[in-house]
């Protein structure tokens, strides 16, 4: 944990506190009926087109959170599911998790009422693949929530809190090799601005973040902005509440050092697990790398360290994003721009965002505040691209494989009668079955398989034998291993 400072010393944090007087953050959630589908993450100011709240499957009305319209794709696409959390859209459509393939099609949807979802991605926890997600309410731009690890059937795991009795933000949930969490949280203060144009008794926001054992929820190491990074540092303008810094994301760098991304001072600080210190700055008003005109970024999001050394981030910019790949060389303090990566409608994202180096080296793009995904060759070829259901925005998206497990049992409905009747059928987060098998019959014990029929998509339609009074459904793997049968079904 970053230590207790020296006997006399009075940090930044303290002394703009003493001057001001402390604030204790009492960032009370709002109603949540005002919240959905009014966030404010960074103002996207994106228009709002009415959405359509009808059901899209017979089997779950309840279940309205559209997919993916696909509007470009190649081969050679990396494997894997599509995952987003998406919201912003008017009242009263839905906001949650949402994991879709290829053809946009949902897989799993899990609407959550008066909650927001961010950062819906798969993770190892305790050896194996996992969701993770947070999930809560927002506030001043931050998160007032909790964030959850869940198993391949969507069942929680572990729900895990912000220590120190502060609450979890929205902007990371990073499980390390450690069996820790790196997670972003924040605190509002009365402090004396006069000196970057403020109010004598301003409010600031100082920016912290935690790494949180997951066993025993002890902090292991607090951080805080007012701490290390003085305020002349932000390009935000100064107003109440004010968010100077703005923490987005944490990485564990090739030394275990962290790697922090700070939006409103342009800046990633590298910062030293032990002592919180920083080791350097890259961009912003004190940059300890000279950055060459075409990797200048501003606003920005998601810098992650990759295996070959590269620095990875989503620039949001000032009139055009991109997905930036810098060359870092740290012992000589240069910078290059390896490679940018832009939309073909020159998309410009005002907030949110990330970039994703997938495992046959293609780069997935959440454009944050456009509601967009796209997928990018290493040449910068457009592979795969992807638009958000109408109002819909989503913090970041990722392309990860996951095998699931339905929730609960297959939902069937009918539709017609015993002349002429079909059974549609869903398993919600299910990916294993591969056609569905309908056993018919007048009664239940005289049921006989009849037909099969390949699954398509999230639900499949299964036209039943004229005189069907009785059916039962049965879900078929790749390989013919049955993995589910319904209960026995009256027409």
């Amino acid at each position: 944990m970053v230590g207790p400072h020296p006997a006399g010393h009075l940090t930044r944090r303290e002394a703009l506190v003493r001057m001001g007087g402390l604030a204790l953050a009492a960032s009370a959630a709002t109603g949540a009926a005002k919240l959905a589908g009014a966030l404010d993450l960074g103002s996207p100011g994106l228009p709002r087109p009415a959405v359509a709240t009808d059901p899209q499957f017979v089997t779950r009305p309840d279940l309205r959170i559209p997919g993916l319209t696909v509007e470009a794709t190649a081969s050679g696409l990396s494997g894997g599911l599509l995952m987003f959390a998406p919201y912003n859209a008017p009242s009263p459509a839905q906001a949650g998790a949402v994991i879709v393939d290829e053809h946009g099609t949902p897989v799993w949807e899990q609407p959550l009422a008066g909650l927001v979802t961010t950062d819906l991605r798969v993770q190892t926890y305790r050896g194996a693949p996992a969701l993770t997600w947070w999930e809560g309410l927002v506030r001043l731009g931050h998160g007032v929530g909790r964030y959850v690890i869940a198993d391949s059937a969507y069942r929680p795991l572990a729900r895990v809190r912000a220590g120190n009795g502060r609450r979890g933000d929205l902007h990371e949930f990073l499980l390390t090799d450690r069996g820790t969490a790196l997670l972003t949280t924040y605190s509002v203060a009365h402090a004396d601005l006069r000196a970057v144009g403020g109010a004598r008794d301003g409010t600031i926001q100082d920016a912290i973040f935690q790494e949180v054992d997951l066993a025993s929820g002890r902090v292991l190491l607090e951080w805080h902005s007012l701490d290390h990074i003085p305020i002349s540092e932000s390009y935000w303008p100064v107003g109440e509440n004010w968010d100077y810094v703005h923490l987005n994301s944490i990485a564990v760098d090739h030394d275990n050092n962290l790697l922090v991304s700070s939006r409103n001072t342009h800046t990633i600080y590298k910062i030293d697990r032990h002592t919180g210190q920083i080791i350097w700055r890259l961009g912003g008003k004190h940059t300890n790398f000279p950055i060459p005109p075409n990797a200048r970024f501003a606003w920005q999001h998601d810098a992650r360290r990759q295996p070959n050394g590269t620095l990875t981030l989503f620039d949001n910019g000032n009139q055009i994003s991109r997905a930036l790949i810098l060359h870092l060389d740290e012992p000589h303090r240069t910078t290059q721009l390896q490679h940018a990566y832009q939309h073909p409608n020159r998309l410009f994202a005002n907030s949110q965002g990330n970039v994703q180096i997938l495992p046959n080296h293609n780069i997935l793009v959440g454009w944050g505040a456009q509601p967009y995904i796209s997928e990018f060759t290493p040449n910068g070829s457009l592979a795969y691209d992807a638009r958000l259901g109408g109002g819909y925005i989503s913090y970041r998206a990722y392309r990860c494989p996951w095998s699931g497990i339905g929730v609960g049992d297959p939902a069937v409905a009918v539709r017609g009668g015993a002349r002429r009747a079909t059974a549609y059928v869903s398993w919600n987060g299910d990916t294993r079955v591969a056609w569905w098998s309908a056993a018919v019959g007048s009664r239940t014990r005289d049921l006989a398989e009849a037909l099969t029929t390949p699954r398509t998509g999230f639900e499949t339609a299964v036209a039943l034998p004229a005189g069907t009074r009785r059916f039962a459904l049965s879900g078929f793997d790749a390989s013919g291993r049955r993995v589910v049968r319904t209960r026995t079904i009256r027409v």
